[in-house]
């Protein structure tokens, strides 16, 4: 199960050299523990890792005892897990740090300390009890581990020729070909329907069931579900009802999340802190409305007007389609071949959301409902800023389209409208490479380079 957070990783390592810790972040199964751990066996004489969902408590206790004697505490730490010390050459790995944020406050004087690194893993890290009368280490970097993008996945599969190909052809804006292309759409429906969560990938790779797969995201919701209830104190009924209506708000034409639909008269003031707390536990992922398309998305987005896509598209499908608490191999299936009449619609804006993500964009799209002026109406899925900023020609407008069928008009209306805004305009679409009437029209497994 190769990372390409490892490379990260291995950066953090090698240039700072014990000055600072490094969290890795992400949802629960993202696969957090075993990145770290995978890595302190491959790269470190030795390590020892603290889970403190189970850590008993003298382990604790040694904390609050010892901090202004660690020589005592890396003594005791060394002999109850029976792992020898090397200094510069034993990783320390904090589990699930969250649940003891007093070793995470610990850590500004662990790093100080110079002898050993350190990693942090956790969710929920920023919910108010996590971080409550602590001092957050500023000698702490962050890696948001997202779920495996498809590359990883074919990685897992033992295909590790096709990606080099992808990115070729997307930097040379040429076509992949017939065969290429077909093979490449029939490896990412696979991916779509598995998802990127570790234990489904690698449950795929050893089965090939799609029962068991969907067994194991079934457990994952469940748990996410535990969790809101658990930990998302005062917003967990509100959080839980936007949770179990995140299908239905994506199957709709527009997918703005409608509030009516959980409550009548509900206001965005009264769910904020629901959608907050999803989006801090990265079970979501959040798209606002820019009221203007320009360089400064964040300044005109409206809080109030928002898309709820599911962090991970394998998880979305084993949400929606569950009428009988499980997904029949026969939807599998006809998903896998594109063979299924509905829905597809949102499970492919879905993905866009979520690669979008893993390359570091915040989600922003653009809707404007008017019903005198028709030129004005309009709804482009994602708004994305450019690699290098200029005085003019920033946004960049992408439209989703699962179908082979479809219009455009939407973009042509906003590339009009907001020419002076507007650089490049993507249509992302199953078919194909081409570049027409200055759109260019991307394959959806290119989606990952935008």
């Amino acid at each position: 199960m190769y990372r390409k957070a490892y490379k990260t990783l291995l950066k953090w390592k090698d240039e700072e050299k014990g000055k600072c810790a490094i969290m890795i972040e992400g949802a629960r199964r993202v696969g957090k523990s075993f990145l770290a751990q995978e890595f302190a066996k491959n790269e470190y004489e030795s390590y020892i890792l603290i889970d403190f969902f189970s850590a008993p408590d003298e382990i604790k206790e040694l904390f609050e005892k010892y901090l202004s004697d660690l020589d005592t505490l890396f003594m005791h730490l060394s002999a109850y897990y029976s792992v020898k010390l090397h200094e510069r050459n034993t990783l320390f790995i904090f589990d699930e740090v969250q649940f003891f944020p007093r070793a995470r406050a610990a850590i500004k004087y662990l790093v100080a300390d110079g002898r050993y690194d350190f990693i942090e893993t956790g969710s929920l890290l920023s919910i108010k009890k996590n971080t409550q009368d602590i001092l957050i280490p500023s000698e702490e970097h962050h890696l948001q581990l997202n779920p495996m993008d498809f590359e990883e996945f074919l990685l897992a599969l033992g295909n590790d020729t096709l990606i080099p190909v992808v990115k070729n052809c997307f930097e040379k804006k040429i076509p992949m070909g017939q065969a290429l292309h077909r093979k490449a759409m029939d490896l990412f429906r696979l991916y779509l329907i598995v998802g990127g969560m570790p234990q489904a990938v690698k449950e795929y790779c050893e089965s090939k069931n799609f029962e068991k797969v969907d067994m194991i995201k079934r457990e994952i919701l469940e748990l996410y579900r535990n969790d809101i209830q658990k930990h998302a104190k005062g917003s967990e009924l509100k959080a839980e009802s936007i949770f179990d209506e995140i299908p239905s708000q994506l199957s709709k034409h527009e997918k703005k999340f409608k509030l009516a639909s959980l409550k009548k008269d509900a206001k965005m003031r009264n769910y904020d802190d629901a959608f907050m707390w999803l989006k801090d536990s990265r079970i979501v992922n959040i798209c606002y409305n820019a009221d203007e398309p320009n360089i400064a998305l964040k300044m005109n987005m409206s809080r109030t007007t928002l898309k709820c896509y599911m962090a991970d598209t394998g998880l979305l499908i084993s949400h929606a389609f569950d009428e009988n608490g499980l997904v029949a191999e026969e939807i599998y299936k006809k998903l896998l071949f594109g063979k299924l009449e509905v829905n597809e619609g949102m499970i492919f804006e879905n993905i866009v959301s979520q690669m979008l993500t893993a390359s570091g964009h915040k989600l922003y799209f653009y809707s404007k409902s008017d019903n005198e002026d028709s030129a004005s109406r309009m709804e482009i899925d994602f708004l994305i800023t450019k690699n290098k900023v200029t005085s003019r020609h920033n946004i960049q407008g992408i439209e989703v389209k699962s179908s082979k069928r479809y219009t455009i008009s939407s973009l042509n209306k906003f590339r009009k409208k907001f020419a002076e805004y507007t650089d490049k305009c993507f249509v992302i679409h199953t078919s194909d490479f081409k570049e027409e009437n200055g759109i260019i029209y991307l394959p959806v497994y290119m989606a990952m380079f935008l």
